[in-house]
């Protein structure tokens, strides 16, 4: 198939992560793809950091300096705005404490184009600290019993996910967004999310407007996992702001996302399936049927004579 360069706007929230964006930047300046643009939204950051971007980057990034922190879908909003308004064919979401492999937007782009009902594509990710170990290969979402299963997590790569695939969501750490998806759907949702869940949220969206979610695995990142979260109890305003946002282990978010998505007065059961998975003896059980299911499956196998 020859490669089709549409263009692409990369949207970049930088949030006194500075050192954490020049280092992604330098990994994009790399790519093999042809028409793109680079919008880094700065979050209002305490020190200098949209100087020392602009300095390093400005005539290679346009960067917009938000006067308050707004979040992850807040500040995303804001750079897909600037996007749409000039113009653009796909929206890519990147987090700042990522690099990329130089193949990385071309494998997205080319399987998204290659299918007109593909709405959303992510890449195969890895941990930034550990180049062969998995984050997360996109997801699935049950919601009967409100569990949200990453796959992929904290897995080594041995070649077990080396299909493209239709998923429930990709995590918003990369999403390939095509813009009819935005002219259908929207943007991120900010006023129920503010750091958190804005991904599955809006593949579910995106899913429910009729577009598949596809897992590309010739598309790679790594990503420093946990690298924003890491920085909060320097910034005690913002800690707090989250942890009010999202409350203990995230039950406001969950309790919001299946208001949103399940029927109404029935959506409180799967809200209430997830809080019991994610207490501690949930957490027991889930894990025990996951060792016995690769128990299972490893004798299938075996008897079947497959490796």
């Amino acid at each position: 198939m020859k490669m089709s360069y549409q263009k692409v706007s990369i949207i970049i929230l930088n949030w006194n992560g500075c050192e954490d964006t020049i280092e992604c930047i330098e990994s994009l300046e790399k790519i093999d793809y042809l028409n793109y643009e680079i919008i880094i939204v700065d979050n209002a950051s305490s020190g200098d950091d949209v100087k020392i971007l602009q300095d390093r980057f400005g005539d290679y990034a346009h960067i917009i300096a938000n006067g308050r922190n707004d979040g992850f879908a807040g500040g995303c909003n804001i750079g897909m705005q600037y996007a749409l308004e000039k113009g653009t064919d796909y929206i890519l979401l990147l987090n700042n404490d990522t690099i990329v492999d130089a193949q990385f937007l071309s494998e997205m782009v080319e399987v998204a184009e290659g299918d007109s009902a593909i709405g959303i594509t992510g890449p195969k990710i890895y941990y930034y600290r550990y180049p062969n170990r998995l984050q997360s290969v996109g997801g699935k979402f049950n919601w009967w019993l409100g569990k949200i299963t990453h796959l992929g997590w904290d897995e080594e790569d041995v070649g077990q996910y080396e299909t493209l695939a239709e998923r429930d969501f990709m995590i918003g750490t990369s999403l390939l967004v095509k813009k009819i998806v935005i002219d259908k759907i929207a943007f991120l949702d900010n006023i129920n999310f503010f750091c958190c869940f804005e991904d599955v949220d809006y593949c579910t969206r995106a899913k429910m407007a009729g577009f598949k979610i596809v897992y590309v695995p010739e598309s790679k990142i790594w990503h420093k996992y946990g690298a924003s979260f890491a920085k909060l109890p320097q910034y005690e305003e913002t800690d707090k702001l989250i942890k009010n946002n999202s409350g203990t282990k995230h039950y406001k978010y969950f309790y919001r996302l299946f208001r949103k998505h399940c029927p109404p007065v029935l959506f409180i059961f799967p809200f209430l399936g997830n809080r019991a998975i994610a207490s501690l003896p949930g957490q027991f059980v889930s894990l025990a049927w996951r060792r016995e299911w690769q128990g299972i499956k490893a004798g299938i196998l075996k008897r079947i004579g497959k490796p």
